[in-house]
Parts: structure tokens; sequence; C-alpha cells
């Protein structure tokens, strides 16, 4: 059998947890603290810097062992908390791509709706794709950060 990374061209999936009322930095440090973990990198949201103490988490990467677990701030487009907003249970699955638009329009064709269209900013370059069971993947560039928000 041929391997499949070749003709898909995914590298990597990588859970995701958006936690709730803006607790992402406290989830962080629970996770090091009760799991060892190690913080990678983190993207911060750079509207958000100078008006609070602690800025919203766009995307914290942790490594717990061998695996990998990227962390957020649950917000809407406005970069509220996003409570009323949330929806996916708090998780989205991430998949690492060399092309994300041919992923995004392969997982259409298999029945999949568009929820975040591609798009390319300061984070890097990313789309979301809800399935046909409510499950929220973010598609994202390697090597670049995409601002992940709530599902």
């Amino acid at each position: 059998m041929a391997d499949e990374t070749a003709t898909t061209g995914l590298l990597g999936f990588k859970p995701q947890l958006v936690v709730p009322g803006m607790k992402a930095e406290v989830a962080v440090q629970f996770y090091k603290a009760a799991f060892g973990a190690k913080e990678l990198r983190r993207v911060a949201h750079p509207k958000r810097k100078a008006e609070q103490e602690l800025p919203l988490i766009l995307s914290a990467e942790l490594k717990i062992g061998s695996s990998f677990l990227l962390v957020n701030d649950r917000f809407d487009d406005a970069g509220e908390d996003g409570s009323t907003v949330a929806s996916g249970g708090g998780i989205l699955l991430r998949l690492e791509a060399e092309d994300v638009d041919a992923v995004m329009k392969k997982a259409v064709t298999a029945g999949a709706e568009i929820v975040g269209e591609v798009t390319e900013d300061e984070g890097g370059v990313c789309g979301k794709v809800r399935d046909p069971f409510g499950v929220v993947w973010v598609i994202a560039a390697v090597g670049k950060k995409c601002p992940e928000a709530e599902a």
C-alpha cells in the first residue's frame, strides 16, 4: 500500500482544547503542574495585550511526553469571551497540511461544511470545516500559526 501522506498532504494531528471564561492561561499552568507539560509556543491576540492583564490566548502549544496539545481561550469574532457562542463541545481537532485549500476541498467533497474560510494573517494560514457528525476540524499550514478560535 502506498504512503497515504504523499497523496493527501496531511502531516500531523493535534487535539485542541477551547477553554471557556478566558482561562486558557490557568489551563496551561495546570497542565504544566499536573502533567509536566512543556510550552513550545504561544500566539496571543495582538489587540488584547494592552487592554487586559492577561492577553487572549489564540493558541498555546504544549508537549506532554511525546504528544502535543493546543489550548486556547474561547472567544467570538469580536474577541469577547464567547460563552454564548460555544459549540463543538470545547474541542477542535487540528490537521496540519502542506496545502490547506486542497485538504479543505477534499473534506467538503466528502460531506464536510466550511465554517471558516481559508485565510492568511499574522497568525498563519488556516481554514475550518465541520464534519457530518458536528466535529470542527482546523486545517492549518505546517510551520505557521493559525489563530484557532472556538468551534
